[in-house]
């Protein structure tokens, strides 16, 4: 695949995340987790640790993005459902369907320590759909048809730009299938904190998770079962506190 084509793919990423670079992120991710369980915030201790092993900034993002304090891991474990059967669920747009994307280009997904996956995509305002994209968006009504909820509602941050055109072909390829669930597409300018208000999410988002009711795995679900075998970048602590 050309490597313009695959969302969240940097060059330096074979580099940085090369197999002989993973023993040091994982130690790196040991010294995260023993610090922050001890109070020090995840940004500066970061920095601090990634300073001393001499990090790139996406090493230290993925780090950022790996590792989680013992205390929130517990919190959002215990609020994680294995069901959505009959529910409505309140869909963070971009966050899953960047990560499928990214899945469907054969990039970079991390194992996290909360049983979520995450990428080092990010959308600073901008977007624009791509190839993966219509493979995302099917995967995601397969897999809501799968699990049956009553309705999902999806929302998008809408001053990100092509929120729009999104939101539309969300909309065009829900009208090829024969969807048994009630869609709703919403453009929002705060996604964030309309999800943490609601009672049943999917999103891997650690700001949401940490606030919001249940949430359900979803882009994880949807990897395991639409792709199948996913060679998951593993750099988190083998041993943990």
């Amino acid at each position: 695949m050309p490597e313009q084509a695959r969302r969240g793919f940097m060059p330096t990423d074979k580099r940085d995340f090369a197999e002989k670079a993973l023993p040091v992120l994982r130690k790196a991710a040991q010294e995260i987790y023993f610090l922050i369980n001890r109070g020090y915030p995840v940004t500066s201790t970061t920095r601090f640790v990634g300073d001393r092993y001499q990090l790139s900034e996406r090493q230290r993002l993925a780090l950022a993005r790996t590792v989680s304090p013992q205390s929130s891991i517990l919190s959002r474990k215990s609020r994680q459902v294995q069901s959505i059967s009959g529910e409505t669920v309140f869909i963070d747009g971009f966050n899953v369907l960047i990560g499928l994307e990214i899945a469907f280009s054969d990039s970079m997904l991390f194992k996290c320590m909360d049983s979520t996956v995450r990428d080092l995509g990010g959308l600073h305002g901008t977007y624009r759909l791509i190839p993966q994209t219509d493979l995302a968006i099917k995967a995601l009504l397969r897999s809501l048809n799968e699990l049956g909820p009553s309705k999902a509602v999806i929302y998008l941050d809408k001053p990100v730009s092509n929120s729009g055109r999104l939101r539309q072909r969300i909309l065009d390829l829900s009208q090829e299938k024969d969807i048994s669930f009630e869609l709703e597409v919403c453009m929002h300018e705060q996604v964030d904190s309309i999800l943490k208000t609601k009672p049943l999410i999917a999103s891997a988002d650690a700001i949401i998770l940490d606030e919001c009711g249940g949430w359900f795995n979803l882009a994880k679900y949807i990897v395991q079962t639409q792709i199948g075998q996913y060679d998951y970048v593993d750099i988190i602590p083998h041993e943990t506190d």
